[in-house]
């Protein structure tokens, strides 16, 4: 986006460790801290303020690259006691953001992951992924790698209104289509679904046809939900864009997530299309078997 900057730091530690019931991993890194993606909706938004920065403009205009994650990585890796659990990668900033084509600190990362053969996903909207085809069909074949994009919508609208700074939907599921011709595990996250943009059935059928004629290898998808933070930076957009829509989102968004019986309505009708077109739920990396593990432990202590 105009006016952006990019703030070089150091990290004394990249692996984060999520001790939530029901998270389908239990670590993640992100290379990087804000993201020029500028998505309204964002719910890594207030880890900026962390910063003692805002969680709008300077979440979008303020990105942080943490220029020794690579080496960080390979150190933590390195450890005796790592057992080589699956890492997810893009957790609160897009690891494909505009930096990244500056500073390569993905690339390098997957790099790492290859070295020391360990499982990992990623989750991005960018299409610069097309560029780490060569190394993450590296890690496909020594450990497995998951990729999924994020297309909520192929609405052109939508994505301009509340994705202004990602790629376009079209451009993202292109991306994907060329992974999975070159052997990636691909595919689409639904995420986030927007009650009265993007949750008609319609819309979903859209995105779930899109997926599929684009050769996907799996599709899940998520609800909207707007934590402190990013329900003050969301909010504002509804009441001015879609005033129609806002006293619906008041009912819907008391709290952080929308309410069960709406969720699993809509999640039905992305259940029932994902089923017609035929694709499937995703299935995580998993901790590398018995031989497998053995000579990652031994790439520990030599990598």
């Amino acid at each position: 986006m105009a006016g952006a900057e990019v703030q070089e730091i150091h990290c004394k530690t990249l692996l984060n460790r999520i001790d939530v019931p029901g998270y389908p991993f239990r670590w993640t890194m992100n290379p990087y801290r804000g993201c020029r993606h500028a998505c309204r909706y964002c719910y890594a938004r207030p880890t900026h303020e962390f910063w003692g920065l805002d969680a709008g403009r300077e979440f979008e205009q303020r990105v942080f690259a943490k220029v020794n994650a690579p080496q960080v990585l390979r150190s933590e890796l390195r450890k005796p006691k790592w057992r080589g659990e699956p890492i997810a990668i893009g957790t609160a900033s897009d690891p494909y953001e505009p930096a990244e084509s500056q500073y390569r600190l993905t690339r390098q990362i997957i790099e790492v992951l290859r070295d020391f053969r360990n499982p990992a996903s990623i989750t991005t909207k960018g299409v610069l992924v097309r560029r780490d085809v060569d190394v993450l069909k590296e890690l496909s074949q020594g450990a497995g790698v998951q990729v999924s994009f994020s297309v909520g919508t192929i609405d052109e609208d939508v994505w301009k209104e509340t994705e202004p700074g990602a790629p376009g939907p079209m451009a993202r599921l292109e991306a994907m289509q060329f992974l999975v011709e070159n052997g990636i595990n691909a595919g689409v996250s639904m995420a986030p679904i927007l009650p009265g943009l993007s949750d008609s059935p319609e819309s979903i059928n859209a995105v779930v046809e899109a997926a599929a004629n684009h050769g996907a290898r799996f599709l899940s998808a998520n609800l909207l939900f707007l934590k402190p933070g990013s329900k003050e930076w969301f909010m504002p957009m509804i009441r001015e864009s879609h005033p129609n829509l806002a006293p619906g989102y008041a009912q819907l968004y008391r709290k952080t997530y929308a309410p069960q019986d709406y969720t699993r309505s809509v999640l039905n009708v992305v259940e029932e299309a994902r089923v017609r077109w035929g694709l499937l739920a995703p299935k995580p990396p998993r901790l590398l078997p018995g031989p497998q593990m053995q000579g990652q432990m031994e790439l520990a202590l030599t990598a």
